[in-house]
Parts: structure tokens; C-alpha cells; sequence
């Protein structure tokens, strides 16, 4: 069965251009699946653990050994990277905050980049690595209040995106698509100009959609 891991960042609610902008692409991947499954997490809302001493000992005790103790700690990873393996598409909703993410994705990250579950040490001693996520599809939809494109003079701030294609690349995610929604802090906050502004990102992030399932 096609599933979407459908996944929210931002804190806001109503005001945030990254949740509407997901809501847009999960319509049309519904559209194009009706008999798909979603599945959400609001990592804005309901921000999952932070890294702890007692996680990075259940990351390296192998689960067999891990104590009652151990295994509550890693219960929320676990249910993070099932997700994960069980979606076929993902469409994250990731504000730029102070050139990069948001605390509750960077959380979300570190729970589910783990040895042997999202990536494995190649069998050649040499250390490389290998991502386990393989044929997934990804599409990051971006906010950020000003212009960070290539060319634009804070294009050089811009630590949102490459990070975001490094690490899911690293866990084995090569198809990915970024659509970013830049300069929303010049709206001046009216809902006609707020329309007006996000009227073609929203065709733009509902074309993609209909385009990465036509490939299918």
C-alpha cells in the first residue's frame, strides 16, 4: 500500500506557510491514492524526546540485552524509524530557523539516524556507510522570512537545505524534492496578500505531488 509519512516542524499553527503548504501536498497525494494511507506527526506540536544518556546506551546495547530501563528509552526511535520504513513518499514541513532547523527536527533527526536501523557500516573496515531508507521518495517543503536562493546576498546563510539533503541522504533517501517559500516575513500579514503570495507556491507544491506519482 502507498503510505505518506506526513511530517510538521513548525510551531505555529493557522500562521504557518510550511503546515499549509503540506496540508496542499498531502490533498493531492490523496487525490492521486485515495485508497493510500497517511500517516502524521506534528514534531511542532508534539516535539519528540531530546538525546539522553540512557538513549545512547540503548543505541549501542544490542536489543536483546537492553534492560527494561533501555528499551523505554529507544520505544520512541523505534516507532520514529517503523514509520520511516513503512512510507513510501515523505513530505516534511521545515521552517528556517536562524539559518537552519528547528529544534524539534533536529530532535526528530537524532532519534532516527541509528546504526543498523537508517544506515549500516559497510563489511570493508574502511568506515563508510551505507543508508538503509532506500526508494523512498522525499519532498521537503521550506519557509524562510527572507531570500536565501543561490545568487541572493544570505544564499551563503543558508544551512536549511544542505543539511537537510546531507542527512537524508545519509540514510539512504536519493529522491528528493525542496520547495522553499522565501521572504514571508515581508507579508504584511493580510490575508489577500498572504493568498496572493502563496497562490503559486501552493499550484507549484500540488504539481510536484502529481508529477512524483505519475512516475510511479
Amino acid at each position: 500500500m502507498r503510505t505518506l509519512l506526513h511530517i510538521d516542524a513548525s510551531p505555529r499553527s493557522e500562521r504557518s506557510v510550511s503546515r499549509h503548504l503540506t496540508r496542499e501536498f498531502a490533498v493531492a497525494w490523496k487525490e492521486a491514492h485515495p485508497d493510500g494511507r497517511i500517516v502524521y506527526r506534528d514534531l511542532g506540536h508534539h516535539p519528540v524526546p531530546l538525546v539522553t544518556e540512557t538513549f545512547i546506551a540503548a543505541v549501542y546495547t544490542p536489543p536483546e540485552a537492553r534492560s527494561p530501563e533501555l528499551r523505554a528509552a529507544i520505544a520512541t526511535s523505534d516507532e520514529l524509524i517503523s514509520e520511516l520504513q513503512t512510507a513510501t513518499d515523505y513530505v516534511f514541513g521545515v521552517p528556517m530557523y536562524n539559518f537552519s532547523v528547528p529544534a524539534g527536527f533536529k530532535a526528530y533527526i537524532d532519534q532516527i539516524v541509528i546504526p543498523g536501523r537508517t544506515y549500516a557500516y559497510t563489511s570493508d573496515g574502511s568506515g563508510s556507510r551505507t543508508g538503509l531508507l532506500k526508494g523512498k521518495r522525499a519532498t521537503v517543503i521550506m519557509s524562510r522570512g527572507w531570500l536565501y536562493r543561490n545568487g541572493s546576498p544570505l544564499s551563503a546563510c543558508n544551512l536549511q537545505e544542505p543539511w537537510i539533503r546531507m542527512i537524508l541522504g545519509f540514510v539512504g533517501v536519493t529522491e528528493m524534492d525542496f520547495v522553499a517559500a522565501e521572504g514571508v516575513a515581508q507579508l504584511d500579514g493580510s490575508n489577500g496578500e498572504r493568498e496572493q503570495y502563496l497562490r503559486p507556491i501552493r499550484d507549484h507544491v500540488r504539481l510536484k505531488a502529481k508529477l512524483r506519482l505519475a512516475m510511479l
